[in-house]
């Protein structure tokens, strides 16, 4: 018996022990890491998600990676003169955040997670289906964060593999050339095309996701980024043909910066940032990169930087003198104004309430499902900024769209931020047409159809007799009035080279004349009437944002681009392409 309970009590810490050590074993779900993540369809489902999640900060689109653009071109002055004024001015010294760090950091989580997925989706056992939606998603979402870090920081290092992160020696890793990164995105959004479904074909889930448009519609802008017209001709060509999904405008132009599921991933956009509808999302702003709370509020504080500080916004930026008046220059068949002007900029005009029945002010009536009027409409203009002055911007706020009272700051705005409209296909596939067999009745065509939906007269191709006539209508006429105050004129006044000939920097000085008076001046401003322009303070190489001082201190391999340096990439530019001379239209 004695020997029998010996035996016994070694069987018990033999299993005691075994059941330990299983329990040593197990993983906590609440704690994985990324070695024991990304296994299984569904968690890299996950991933993906988490990749979208990250275009979604302040430093991305949420608010500064958004307008540092805008306000980099002429479109677009800083009303508060302060905050976003060295990028205004584009002469950051590279030391100040907002600009020279959070969307580079912003955009490379982006890169992060998107290689993540991309390092764990070839070991998964996934059908064709789930691996080329999974990929090509990530892919895309790579090549699009690639594609503002090379067009706001020029030379910036391509990280594609996932496993750089764990050595650091390549962890901390040098300089691409901008040419070798847009190489890197030409190819992802290639084989993103090729995997990913239409918006047809995707149905449901396609809202809101890419799709193989967006990946054609991004890669006709890389391709026209480095004058490769005729090859991103081909793809818009493509696009127009319904090859990748059906697109089409919307018949009110509005509707592109209206909030809600009948507005929104609608038949003209080819990608947007999807935003939560103001008041369902959280409580919680996460101003901070981590953005993991379940509370978070989901919006983006675009509105707080556009909208007007009289009515509660912060009022940081505001529309160009230059911008409203080249709407005002023509007017609709009908004799109405350009109905873009009411969606674009915060002005008032008497005729809105005569003829379109659309409201004049900002914030009038509150909620219209309420029943509750909370002001009266405004008669004048509303300020930009209360000391300063300036015209309110009216794009991707709720100034037009009546839907509450007044501004709540912060990332509250619900409104998705359309970073890709068929507008633009059209428009780049007549600037293509253009330089490839300069002006012709095609390019006319593409031009006419976004020209009708706002109602003005259709152009005449005798009018134009030099592609360098209808390249100025384009690039100075019908795309700012399409696309003004949104993101992306920056980056057009770069690919054209109007940074680097001193006749069209003296026209973006024109464009940028702006007061400082403390009203919303509209009048046409020269030299003499203006009190500054943006452009007259413009650093050579600052056309692009500075890498900043403690990214390069932390980073014995990364060196500083052009506006670090205040190096002149005008020279580089002319020996590869043409700049188009500034040309006088009737």
């Amino acid at each position: 018996m004695k020997t029998f309970n010996i035996i016994q009590i070694i069987l018990v810490i033999i299993v005691g022990v075994s059941a330990c050590n299983d329990e040593l074993n197990v993983t906590n779900p609440n704690n994985q890491t990324t070695y024991d993540f990304g296994d299984s369809k569904s968690e890299l489902e996950e991933a993906v998600i988490a990749c979208y999640n990250r275009i979604r900060l302040e430093g991305t689109f949420a608010r500064v990676g958004y307008t540092l653009d805008a306000v980099r071109g002429d479109e677009v002055w800083n009303s508060s003169q302060q905050w976003y004024l060295e990028y205004d001015n584009l002469n950051s010294p590279g030391t100040i955040e907002i600009g020279d760090l959070w969307p580079w950091r912003d955009f490379y989580h982006v890169v992060n997670r998107t290689n993540f997925v991309l390092s764990k989706v070839d070991k998964v056992d996934l059908t064709e289906d789930s691996y080329n939606k999974i990929a090509g998603q990530a892919l895309f979402l790579r090549s699009l964060a690639y594609y503002y870090l090379a067009t706001y920081y020029q030379n910036v290092p391509l990280i594609i593999d996932y496993s750089a992160y764990s050595d650091i020696n390549t962890m901390y890793a040098s300089n691409n050339t901008q040419d070798e990164v847009f190489d890197q995105i030409e190819e992802d959004l290639k084989k993103a095309m090729q995997m990913l479904p239409s918006r047809d074909e995707g149905g449901e889930w396609a809202q809101g996701r890419a799709t193989c448009g967006a990946a054609a519609g991004y890669l006709a802008r890389a391709l026209m980024f480095r004058h490769k017209y005729e090859e991103a001709y081909e793809v818009l060509k493509d696009i127009i043909a319904g090859k990748y999904g059906h697109y089409e405008l919307t018949a009110d132009y509005g509707d592109n910066f209206r909030e809600g599921p009948e507005y929104e991933n609608n038949s003209e956009s080819l990608f947007e940032v999807q935003f939560m509808d103001y008041g369902t999302g959280g409580t919680v702003e996460e101003w901070t990169p981590i953005n993991i709370s379940p509370e978070a509020t989901q919006g983006h504080a675009i509105e707080s930087n556009y909208a007007s500080q009289e009515m509660g916004s912060w009022g940081d930026l505001a529309g160009s003198p230059w911008l409203y008046n080249l709407f005002k220059k023509e007017r609709c068949t009908d004799g109405r104004l350009d109905p873009r002007l009411y969606w674009t900029l915060v002005t008032y005009e008497e005729e809105y309430n005569s003829y379109t029945g659309l409201k004049t002010a900002a914030y009038p009536d509150g909620d219209p499902r309420c029943n509750i009027i909370y002001q009266q409409e405004i008669t004048a203009t509303p300020l930009s900024n209360t000391s300063q002055g300036g015209i309110s911007i009216a794009k991707f706020t709720n100034a037009r769209t009546n839907l509450y009272k007044s501004i709540t700051n912060g990332l509250h705005c619900g409104i998705n931020l359309r970073l890709m409209r068929y507008s633009d296909v059209l428009l780049r596939a007549a600037e293509c047409e253009n330089e490839i067999n300069g002006p012709t009745q095609t390019a006319i065509d593409y031009i006419n159809q976004v020209r009708r939906r706002a109602g003005l007269e259709d152009l005449q191709l005798s009018d134009f007799p030099t592609a360098d006539h209808l390249f100025e209508q384009i690039a100075n006429v019908e795309r700012p009035k399409e696309f003004g105050c949104e993101n992306g004129r920056g980056i057009d006044l770069i690919r054209w080279g109007f940074f680097y000939d001193e006749d069209r920097l003296n026209q973006l000085i024109e464009h940028g004349y702006y007061k400082r008076d403390g009203t919303a001046s509209t009048e046409e401003l020269t030299a003499e009437t203006a009190d500054d322009s943006s452009f007259k303070y413009y650093y050579k190489g600052h056309e692009y944002f500075p890498i900043y001082q403690s990214t390069l201190n932390a980073n014995p391999n990364l060196e500083g681009n052009s506006a670090n340096k205040n190096e002149d990439n005008g020279p580089a530019f002319r020996e590869k392409w043409t700049i188009r001379p500034v040309i006088e239209l009737d």
